[in-house]
């Protein structure tokens, strides 16, 4: 465990804000706390509105500016290396482990790939995030000019991504195109988490069985995926092995179906589950040369015969 610096988080207010109380707005849109325990931070003098300290039953207006000022706290420890995969004056490739989140959030300020990466390349901007329990590739900008380049082949699903994937059971079939959509469904703890919806955005992904492990007295059946996705939606490859009955081997959110479990045993960014980001192919923003980045696998997302 260690100290960070402590962090301001600040929020200009919408619609939403207009007519709820300081207290009874953090109690809805930011549930992660009980309306107590942000009373209590109101009570220390931690929420301000509009620059003074908030005692919670101001009304609030749309363009207020809402902090919450929290005071340093003990970061969970997590894995804190990552290896270089590719370096240029443009870009940055990086092999992240799984427990590390990749950006600030969730109790996590200074313990994210996003530090530890600008402490060595302080201009590094992320061009996408992976789930904390997600290994693999992170693509990073080391300039505007090949972040605004990257952000649009994004954007135009000109870089293709492939993940490895170890699933739960024994895949009836040898390839599956996904299409569920994704998005924003209701939970009685949670508030609300991304899972399979008939409401939610479209997506889509490619799933393709590259080794069927039978059942032993040790573990259950289970079935190695590549899975290459067009679409980015928080959590995807998770949601749509879980939609198509193979939720991945460990996950503590996503039941078969795709989604979320009803007993819950984990939280949406809890680690366990064994998901892969194994390789980028993208056309260099600089140069226009196409570069095939890969990140090497781990032991249990191998084949048989090392592949």
């Amino acid at each position: 465990m260690a100290l960070n610096d402590g962090y301001t988080y600040r929020e200009e207010l919408g619609g939403r804000a207009r007519g709820l109380t300081v207290l009874a707005y953090l109690a809805r849109h930011y549930r992660h706390s009980a309306a107590a325990d942000w009373q209590a931070r109101l009570d220390r003098g931690e929420v301000h509105l509009d620059g003074q300290p908030a005692r919670g039953a101001e009304k609030l207006r749309a363009g207020q500016v809402l902090e919450w000022r929290r005071p340093p706290w003990h970061e969970e420890d997590v894995p804190l290396g990552y290896d270089l995969v590719y370096q240029d004056a443009a870009l940055l490739a990086v092999a992240k482990p799984p427990g590390l989140p990749t950006l600030p959030g969730g109790g996590f300020l200074k313990h994210t790939l996003l530090t530890r990466v600008r402490a060595a390349f302080p201009e590094a901007s992320p061009l996408h995030r992976l789930g904390r329990g997600t290994s693999g590739l992170v693509l990073f900008a080391r300039t505007p000019q090949a972040g605004s380049v990257l952000a649009r082949a994004w954007r135009d699903h000109a870089v293709q991504k492939r993940y490895r994937a170890l699933a739960a059971g024994l895949a009836a079939r040898e390839e599956y195109a996904i299409t569920t959509p994704i998005g924003p469904v209701p939970h009685p703890r949670l508030g609300d988490v991304f899972a399979a919806s008939a409401a939610g955005k479209a997506a889509s992904s490619q799933a393709r069985v590259l080794e069927r492990r039978a059942a032993t007295a040790q573990t259950p059946a289970e079935t190695l995926f590549a899975v290459d996705i067009r679409t980015g939606r928080p959590h995807q490859i998770r949601i749509h092995l879980a939609a198509i009955g193979h939720p991945l081997v460990g996950d503590p959110l996503y039941a078969p179906g795709g989604g979320p479990r009803a007993d819950l045993p984990g939280l949406p960014g809890d680690g366990g589950y064994r998901l892969h980001a194994e390789r980028l192919v993208l056309a260099h923003p600089l140069t226009g040369e196409r570069l095939r980045l890969e990140a090497p696998l781990p032991p249990e997302l191998r084949c048989a015969d090392g592949t």
